[in-house]
Order: structure tokens, then C-alpha cells, then sequence
């Protein structure tokens, strides 16, 4: 073994104790510091395989500090702690620590912890190499189709996304001194569906002229080198009007992108990419784009002979076909039948398509009703063991005196009323995938059996004599805060870690409100066929009162008013939802909302009514989008579908 360690730990009696076990375990001990500058110096004489890092140290510098400085150095760490508070283990998160040890631990929980944290360095490094090679076979076989070059732009943006998130990518030559606008926009408008956003469709979604984007081009810095921001940087870089201002405040995107290629003849060409989350861009995204600029290089270069910029403009489709274009650019946003295209998720989507496929552990976080099950059901229907049993386990609901017998098992007679053997949880689910909603409820001294059992990936049933291997993959979904129950002992900080390899965050409903309409109509066509009712849609008051409420139960609470709505409706429209008990504000109707009799010609009348009172703005402060609160992208995409476009221009 002889892998090296260095111990940083201020308690002489805990480090002494952690140097005898690795030293008996085959394990070199390269020092013990106690306190950062002490850990730094050891660092310098000689780089260890792998750092035990006490979070709290004595001086003005912690663990963290130095965690910080070890992620720089590429050195594998591991926290060691006794308690935390909500604050410092989200501070210890960001380091991307390599695991974590709760004091006291035993000697198996450290090794175990060790070769865990070795497996995870080495293969993300590879993971990550082995992700940028995937990437760019796939960006070598599609540049080489023959198809135009918007649509081989789009192409790449595709491939890209799963890598590098966009709500929006921008692509085009950067000059100094433009006297014209002609980047090539994509507006991510569902899960594998983009819009074309060119010059003419920017000028009106903008209400700006040509020249003024031209000057606006002209007014943005060029960037040299890859550069990222998150939401603070991005406002500031925003503080002078740009084309990335007016990206920024036109699409409502909060992190910005830049990742410049320049080819042999000295022009620059610009992928920039613009994100409606706060914090969406790092430095690893700037290193896997390192790794294609060889082929997309060539890609440009290869347009630029065949195309020279002096004398060819890219050309863009007229305002009168910007519908036609994003047609043949987009193709039918669907996600294993989840109902919903707002960015927030979107972005769920993504996670999704990338965990599912492997068997890291997942951890589903949100509140009661936004659908975590549903999550669940999908990574596993999504990964390579969908033909193996998906076990699904609610911690909250198990008498806490049957909760280990009924994860582990027993054995008959292991206790009283044990009258025959029981096949625990996790052996049902060999194989496949166990599903433990409620995590957050499940007791503490189950919750240390439990990490053990991730750890060491064997259970043992109550009562028997020997331990038994699983192959499982692990999903766990809570409505709590998990890192305020750590803080407030309530939840072991190291299982925690464990769960939390890969999260995912559902977003509340009241959030994703642009989604109601969709999941009023799949709720109604359900509970249509369970009664055998033709309901047709609801009012435009009936909408209005939904879109406008808060939704505490979330989509669970939505599919509960529709069928309850569904029950009570004797016509074929829904004209009213029982939410006004709850004094829930209203929107009054006029006689002519009343007439209509489906959801699409209340939201087509609706839309056209919002556009004639913003002068047929669509984008931006003032503009229809915000009036109707709702993402100008799903607006766009609404009225397309509706045919709102060419009528409203005909009556203007």
C-alpha cells in the first residue's frame, strides 16, 4: 500500500490515535500538523497521497482555508469532525472534499473512508478526461455532416449542453470596431428544443434597430482568454450597455460564459454562453472546452475558407420567418412524460440524463408534493439496472422499532414476534436501485448501520451469523434541510456526505408557475378518463386564481384540485377552482373570457389582450412577458404554438 498521509489536527491525542491506526493498516504517516501554516510547510517538503483534515483548527486560518489550497494542488482531502454548524458545512461543501469522518470513528470507518475517497479522486480526474474525450468524438462526427451551418451550430450547442448548461448560447466573429450585429442566438426553449435568435429576431424581440445592435456590439468587451461570472461578477459586468447586457436583461439570465477560439488566420470566434442560474459556469467547464478547441477550431476555419467573413454575412431569416426557422431547428420537448418546460426544470432534466446512466448515489431535495417519487422512478427507468426491482422505502412512515428489520431483514427467532425470516429492503432490491424517501426522518443510531452499509456494501440481517453483499443502488429524497439537521445533530454529517454525491433540487411549483397551464391539461385528461367526463379546460378566471396562488402543497396539491375540480363540474368547462376559501386573490373576467371553452383560446385571448396594452412588446422591462409574469421564452414559445404571431400583426 504505502500510500502516504499527512494528519492535520490540533488534539495530540486524536492525531496520535488516527497515526497508529493507518500505520498498522500499511499506511505511511507523512506528519501531523496542527494548525495551516504548519500543514503547508509539511506540504512543501513532501506532497502526501491524501490529507486528514481536522474543519476546526486553532489560529485564524481553519481546515477550510486549507481545504481550498489542497483542491489547487489536486491533493485528495477528508474533513474530520465533531459537530458543524449549518454555516460552516456548507463553506466545507463548496471545497469538494474527497469524504468526511465524524468524530469518534472506529478503524474500519477510516479505511473504508480512505479507499472511498482514493476511488472518487482518481475517477473523477479520469471521469472528467474521459468526458471531454466522449464529447469530442461526438463534436468530430457531427461537424463533418453536411447540413447548414446555423444547424451545425445548433448541433454543438446540444452536445455541449449535458457539459456546459446554457438557457442560451450566442455564437459569432468578435470585432473591435463592427458596424454591423450578426452573432447567431439559440434560446433553449424545452428539454432538446432551441430557438434561432439572429439579428432580425432581436431586433424584435428588442424593439432595437440593426445600427443600434451594431453599436451595442461595438460597446462590448472582447475577451481574450475564457472567462466565467457568476451572478455578482455578471451584474457587473453588465453595468454598461453591451450586447450581453441586453442578452442578460432581454432572456433574465444571471451567469455569463465566454470561451474564445481563435483561428490561424488571427480571427476570433466567440462561444458565449448565458444562464438564468446564479452560479452555473466554473473553472472545469473552461478546461473541458480546452479540450475541444483543436476541432472546433478547424470547424471554424473550414467556414471561413469556404465563407470569408469580409465578404459574406451570415445570413439570417426575416422577421416574417422566425417561426418557419425555429421549426426546423427544435424538435418535441418531452422527459419520460413529465409535464414542464420552465428553465428551472430544465435544468432538473439535465441533471437527470446525466446521473441516471451510472450508479452514483442521489440525493432528491424538495418540498412535500413537487413530484421526488416520480424523480426516482425516472433514474432508475433511465439506468442499466431498469430491469431489476426499483424498492421503495419510506422512512417516515416504519415503526422506529421495525425500521432495521424491515432494511436488513432477520432471522426467525431473533427476537420476539420474529416468527419466521424476513428478506430485508436493500436484498429485495439487489441488483436494482432502493428508493429511501424521507431520509431526513430516519432515527440517528439507524442512521450509522446505515452508512456502514454504504460503506461497506453488505448487510446483516437481525439475529444472523454472517454478512451478505449487495449490489444496490442508492436513491434518497427528503423534505428537509438536511445540512440544518446536521448542524442541529439530528442527521450525521458523514451519511449525509455520503448521500449527497450527486443532488438534485426540484423547484417548488409557485416557481414554475409558466407550468401550470401544461399540467392543468394533463391533469384534466387523466381524471377525463378515470370519470369518463369531457371536460374541455377552465376559465380564464379559473387560470388566473391558479396562477396566482401560492401552492404550499405544490403539484400534489394541483392534481388534487383538478380532480376534486373535475368531480364537481357539470358542464365542460371548469369555470371556477375551489381555491377562493382560501382567500386567494382573483382576476375579474370580462363577458367575452366567459365565452371561451378551452384552455388554449382563454390563453390565446389573454395573450393577444396583454400585447395590444404593451404595443406588442414581447421582451424586456414593460414588455408582455412581464405582465403576464412568465418567461419571455415560454411567451415566444406559447405564441408560436397558438398562432398569435401573424393574427396580432395583421390587426397592427
Amino acid at each position: 500500500m504505502n500510500q502516504s498521509i499527512l494528519i492535520v489536527e490540533d488534539q495530540f491525542i486524536e492525531a496520535n490515535d488516527l497515526r497508529l491506526m493507518l500505520q498498522k493498516a500499511g499506511y505511511r504517516v507523512t506528519g501531523i500538523a496542527r494548525s495551516v501554516p504548519n500543514a503547508l510547510e509539511l506540504i512543501g517538503q513532501e506532497k502526501p497521497d491524501v490529507v486528514l483534515l481536522d474543519i476546526f483548527l486553532k489560529g485564524p486560518l481553519t481546515g477550510i482555508d486549507l481545504a481550498k489550497q489542497l483542491k489547487e494542488d489536486a491533493i485528495p482531502f477528508i474533513y474530520l469532525s465533531a459537530n458543524s454548524t449549518e454555516d460552516v458545512l456548507t463553506a466545507a461543501k463548496a471545497t469538494q472534499p474527497d469524504g468526511f469522518l465524524v468524530k469518534p470513528f472506529r478503524e474500519k470507518d477510516v479505511l473504508v473512508t480512505l479507499e472511498v475517497a482514493k476511488y472518487r479522486h482518481e475517477h473523477s480526474q479520469e471521469a472528467s478526461f474521459r468526458r471531454g474525450a466522449q464529447l469530442l468524438k461526438q463534436l468530430t462526427k457531427l461537424l463533418a455532416e453536411p447540413v447548414d451551418w446555423e444547424q451545425k451550430l445548433l448541433n454543438i450547442g446540444k452536445a455541449i449542453q449535458p457539459f456546459i448548461p446554457f438557457d442560451y448560447m450566442a455564437t459569432g466573429f468578435a470585432e473591435a470596431n463592427t458596424t454591423a450585429y450578426t452573432d447567431q442566438g439559440y434560446l433553449r426553449i424545452g428539454f432538446d428544443e432551441y430557438q434561432l435568435v439572429g439579428p432580425n429576431e432581436l431586433m424584435v424581440m428588442t424593439n432595437l434597430k440593426r445600427h443600434e445592435l451594431a453599436v451595442l456590439q461595438a460597446k462590448t468587451p472582447i475577451e481574450t482568454e475564457a472567462i466565467w461570472y457568476d451572478e455578482h461578477g455578471f451584474k457587473r459586468a453588465c453595468q454598461l450597455p453591451s450586447i450581453r447586457k441586453l442578452i442578460a436583461d432581454t432572456f433574465l439570465m444571471r451567469s455569463h460564459l465566454v470561451l474564445p477560439l481563435v483561428v490561424p488566420s488571427g480571427e476570433q470566434f466567440n462561444f458565449s454562453f448565458y444562464s438564468r442560474r446564479p452560479d452555473a459556469y466554473q473553472e472545469e467547464h473552461s478546461t473541458l472546452f480546452s479540450q475541444l478547441k483543436p476541432v472546433l477550431t478547424t470547424a471554424i476555419e473550414n467556414r471561413l475558407n469556404a465563407n470569408p467573413k469580409t465578404s459574406t454575412v451570415i445570413s439570417t431569416p426575416s422577421t416574417e420567418s422566425i417561426s418557419q426557422a425555429s421549426d426546423s431547428l427544435s424538435s418535441p420537448t418531452t422527459f419520460e412524460g413529465i409535464v414542464g418546460s420552465s428553465h428551472l426544470l430544465l435544468t432538473v432534466f439535465d441533471h437527470l440524463s446525466l446521473v441516471a446512466p451510472s450508479d452514483t448515489s442521489v440525493l432528491i431535495l424538495g418540498e412535500s408534493g413537487t413530484g421526488k417519487e416520480r424523480i426516482a422512478s425516472t433514474i432508475h427507468n433511465l439506468s442499466p439496472r431498469k430491469r431489476k426491482p426499483l424498492i421503495r422505502v419510506n422512512c417516515a412512515t416504519l415503526p422506529v422499532n421495525l425500521i432495521e428489520s424491515e432494511l436488513f431483514g432477520h432471522e426467525k427467532g431473533s427476537f420476539t414476534g420474529a416468527t419466521e425470516k424476513r428478506i430485508g429492503r436493500f436484498e429485495q432490491a439487489d441488483g436494482g436501485t432502493i428508493f429511501l424517501d424521507e431520509i431526513g426522518e430516519m432515527p440517528v443510531e439507524l442512521q450509522v448501520k446505515l452508512l456502514r452499509v454504504l460503506q461497506e456494501k453488505e448487510i446483516e440481517r437481525i439475529g444472523g451469523q454472517s454478512s451478505i453483499k449487495i449490489n444496490v443502488r442508492i436513491i434518497a429524497a427528503t423534505n428537509r434541510n438536511l445540512e440544518k439537521e446536521v448542524a442541529e445533530g439530528r442527521f450525521r454529517l458523514d451519511l449525509y456526505y455520503r448521500l449527497n454525491v450527486f443532488p438534485v433540487s426540484l423547484p417548488p411549483l409557485r416557481d414554475r408557475k409558466e407550468d401550470i397551464p401544461a399540467l392543468v391539461q394533463h391533469f384534466i385528461r387523466q381524471y377525463n378518463q378515470k370519470t369518463g367526463k369531457k371536460i374541455t379546460g377552465l376559465s380564464a378566471q379559473a387560470l388566473s386564481t391558479l396562477q396566482s396562488y401560492h401552492w404550499p402543497g405544490n403539484i400534489r396539491e394541483l392534481e388534487h384540485l383538478i380532480e376534486r375540480s373535475v368531480l364537481l363540474t357539470k358542464g365542460t368547462l371548469i369555470e371556477e377552482v375551489g381555491l377562493l376559501n382560501m382567500g386567494q386573490p382573483t382576476v375579474s373576467t370580462t363577458p367575452e373570457e366567459h365565452r371561451i371553452k378551452t384552455i388554449d383560446e382563454n390563453e390565446r385571448d389573454h395573450i393577444i389582450a396583454v400585447l395590444k396594452k404593451c404595443n406588442g412588446r414581447i421582451w424586456g422591462a414593460g414588455g408582455a412577458a412581464e405582465m403576464l409574469n412568465v418567461p419571455p421564452t415560454t411567451l415566444n414559445s406559447k405564441m408560436k404554438k397558438l398562432g398569435i404571431r401573424k393574427e396580432y400583426m395583421d390587426n397592427h
